[in-house]
């Protein structure tokens, strides 16, 4: 939960560097020695790393030291952490002689919106000179273009098959209810799908992912005909249900500005049988890392992750 912000550089911060070289060397003194400072200032920094954890890190006997079970397991973690940051760093460096060349991105309609637009600005300055193209397309459709080799890389929400591909990153999110402020549920704290089918509601068409988890929980209930628009867009959902009236069902991907901006409400869905959606980042197997195409998944596996940061 921590260890993103302990790299600065190449570097971990003072206080856990100053806690790996007591751990490996077992002792303050050869710290000491080995970093060239005070044996004073680094148990100070491992009282400081103590008191900031809330948890002790070494048993202090009369003269040795010796890990704690916390100890020992944030050492594991830290030294992971750090051989993963310096072989990232290894990896750009090397990146840094692609000139030019191109990567095919394949990814669904609201990653489009919120996660791409920042991910290829942020590529495009370290890679001025390699073309990007984009196909926004459906959720199965993305992975099928990737195992064709049209596309490079592909993010996409609960593919319904992975064979033949790579998964690089994936992770879950929990699907809610949009709607309008003015709308009667607007201020509910979570709903059930019952309680928005007694509502006009925006329902996805087959060719989108959420569809398949919206229907399995739904069962053998029916929807409404008169209260239903059915819609192959998560952006017209999302717009039927600021201007329509209705409710529609999506994550905050793609929704994050309005939600921002309070033209739309999102309220968690609280149906046990309601299976989170899955982002998963994907690519095709043989991809050669110090190509355009690794440069691009290696950006886009590292920033991933912080848009799920955002929203909790």
């Amino acid at each position: 939960m921590f260890l993103a912000v302990l790299l600065s550089d190449s570097h971990l911060a003072t206080g856990y560097r100053h806690f790996i070289a007591v751990a490996t060397l077992g002792s303050v003194r050869a710290a000491s020695r080995q970093l060239n400072v005070a044996a004073s200032a680094i148990s100070r920094q491992i009282g400081l790393l103590e008191a900031q954890l809330g948890i002790a890190l070494f048993e202090r006997h009369t003269r040795s030291l010796a890990l704690t079970e916390a100890g020992v397991e944030l050492l594991r973690g830290l030294q992971a952490a750090n051989q993963s940051h310096e072989g990232t760093l290894d990896l750009l460096a090397r990146l840094k002689g692609i000139t030019r060349g191109r990567v095919n991105v394949a990814v669904v309609e609201s990653l489009s919106i919120s996660f791409l637009p920042d991910l290829l600005i942020a590529f495009s300055r370290k890679f001025p000179g390699v073309q990007a193209a984009v196909t926004v397309a459906g959720s199965d459709t993305v992975t099928e273009l990737v195992r064709e080799r049209v596309a490079d890389v592909g993010v996409t929400f609960n593919p319904s098959a992975l064979d033949g591909l790579t998964v690089e990153f994936e992770r879950s999110i929990a699907l809610g209810a949009t709607m309008a402020r003015a709308h009667p549920l607007a201020k509910a704290k979570s709903l059930t799908l019952a309680q928005c089918l007694e509502y006009p509601v925006a329902w996805p068409a087959r060719e989108l992912s959420i569809r398949l988890i919206l229907d399995r929980a739904l069962g053998a209930r029916t929807l409404r005909q008169d209260r239903l628009f059915e819609c192959n867009s998560l952006r017209l959902m999302a717009a039927l249900a600021r201007d329509g009236g209705c409710i529609a069902f999506q994550t905050l991907f793609g929704i994050e500005r309005d939600v921002a901006e309070r033209s739309l409400v999102f309220i968690p869905l609280s149906d046990r049988k309601l299976m989170p959606s899955r982002v998963t980042l994907v690519h095709r197997p043989g991809l050669d890392r110090k190509t355009a195409a690794g440069a691009f998944l290696e950006l886009a596996k590292q920033r991933l992750p912080r848009i799920f940061d955002v929203r909790k």
